[in-house]
């Protein structure tokens, strides 16, 4: 049978054509390549990635099996540059082409991861990605604008998503690639006609995933900057843990997936049923008791002796008043009887020692005609005039001699 036998009449079984395929790549054997990993991920002991060309866009999966990891340096991963010994392996069954990885050495950083993290820092410095420069999400938004692929998974999700937590939710959906040389333009133009509709509340960027490579449009500089000068909310579900676009740093909310996004945006609408419905048993039960705390409190002020005879608010204070008016005058009685005593007694006092007291008693003050008391004879001579002071009055008289 010849290499290309094959006609309409005589087409050639599938595996026939598998087969040769798989004779012909065979024959390549291994050869050394250089190029940049832009997928690195392990599974079992086996690494699945790809590899991409320095300079041009041509990209290749490789195989590294288990047995051939442990002899790799440790440390490689996504964005290192590397030369590597390959053998194409085809899979007669599958129909698919890999390359099994025989040996890798690392090189260097990868070009495109290091101009990502020079365009990062210088962005970072100008405080692009501040946390001061993020805005709140709405609670409950009136439209929430969405850019993602034309009937793309993350578009589904998103609606399906949003629309079981919250039935009436309205969406604006604007179509745009998600990948490739048109996507930033195509991004940037949605997220300005989302931008420039007044009913839109937050805006959400959607995509599945995908490798480093296809995430690239989502970390260019253009589509960034644009990102940060939009005045709505804006949440990236570009939905890839290990190459974080900048996109999801200058975003206001980065959702790890798009229907995370819907999640983080749309509130349940059962969710919250419930917790209306909690919160009113809540204040229910906090109003409950407060009444029946009060009540109890009043109830207590009425079975008090002063509110259940109001009467005995004055009686009381009344005796104490009387008791004491009867205390006080006892004792300004006994008071007054001491102190008259006492005044009886200096009284008797004073008039023993006073000079009426003497000159009742029989005795005579004699004076001078100016008031002075004579007390000897020798004070006076013949002739003077005197003047006797009795007990009821005066006597004028004078010296005859002495």
């Amino acid at each position: 049978m010849s290499t290309n036998d094959s006609s309409p009449e005589a087409p050639w079984p599938l595996h026939k054509l598998s087969e040769l395929l798989g004779g012909y790549i065979e024959r390549l054997g291994s050869v050394w390549v250089e190029g940049e990993i832009t997928q690195w991920g392990e599974s079992g002991g086996n690494v699945y990635g790809k590899l991409r060309d320095l300079d041009a866009d041509v990209a290749v999966n490789f195989t590294v099996w288990r047995r051939t990891r442990d002899s790799l340096p440790e440390g490689l991963k996504q964005g290192d540059r590397v030369i590597a010994q390959v053998r194409p392996s085809w899979w007669i069954k599958g129909g698919s082409l890999s390359m099994n990885v025989l040996a890798m050495r690392h090189t260097g950083l990868g070009e495109l991861l290091e101009k990502l993290a020079q365009l990062k820092a210088a962005l970072q410095l100008e405080g692009l990605f501040a946390p001061e420069k993020k805005v709140a999400l709405p609670f409950l938004p009136h439209t929430i604008g969405l850019v993602t692929g034309k009937d793309s998974d993350a578009e589904k999700d998103v609606l399906t998503n949003a629309r079981l937590r919250w039935p009436e939710v309205s969406i604006r959906v604007v179509h745009a690639a998600v990948q490739g040389d048109r996507c930033v333009e195509e991004v940037m133009q949605a997220l300005g006609v989302l931008e420039d509709n007044p009913e839109v509340d937050v805006i959400i960027v959607a995509r599945g995933g995908g490798d480093f490579q296809n995430l690239l449009p989502f970390s260019d500089e253009r589509l960034v900057r644009f990102a940060a000068s939009l005045q709505t909310p804006l949440v990236s579900a570009i939905g890839h843990e290990a190459d974080r676009p900048l996109l999801d740093e200058v975003a206001d909310l980065r959702a790890s997936t798009p229907t995370d996004a819907a999640k983080r945006v749309v509130p349940d609408v059962e969710a919250e049923k419930a917790l209306l419905v909690e919160s009113r048993l809540r204040l229910w039960a906090k109003i409950q008791a407060t009444l029946e705390y009060e009540a109890e409190r009043l109830q207590s002020f009425r079975s008090r002796p002063s509110l259940a005879d109001p009467q005995s608010l004055i009686d009381g204070p009344m005796e104490d008043i009387t008791l004491l008016v009867a205390r006080g005058s006892d004792r300004a009685d006994r008071i007054i009887e001491r102190f008259a005593a006492e005044v009886t007694q200096l009284h008797g006092s004073l008039r023993g020692l006073s000079p009426q007291g003497t000159l009742d008693r029989g005795y005579a003050i004699v004076r001078t005609p100016a008031g002075r008391v004579i007390s000897s004879t020798t004070e006076v001579v013949g002739g003077d005039e005197l003047s006797v002071v009795v007990r009821d009055g005066t006597i004028a008289t004078h010296v005859d001699n002495t």
